[in-house]
């Protein structure tokens, strides 16, 4: 596993990264590198792999066609 060094971070920086790790009660280390790996985004792999995920879950489900439905909505009278 690779280390980071980040220079010149600013002092208030710091401190709202330390306030945000103790409010999800993690070490600085661990709140950092889950932001940095959120910020990474999914890799190709795993965006197929949940489009998968959903197509075998809503796999044979029929949805009704959202534009009938607003059209409905819009020809309500508004009281």
């Amino acid at each position: 596993m690779a280390d980071i060094l980040i220079q010149g971070l600013q002092g208030r920086t710091l401190n709202r990264l330390k306030a945000r790790a103790k409010r999800n009660n993690r070490s600085l280390q661990s709140e950092v590198k889950q932001l940095l790996e959120q910020a990474a985004g999914p890799t190709p792999e795993e965006i197929k792999a949940m489009f998968d995920r959903w197509d075998r879950r809503f796999d044979g489900r029929r949805f009704p066609d959202s534009a009938e439905m607003i059209r409905e909505d819009r020809e309500r009278q508004v009281l």
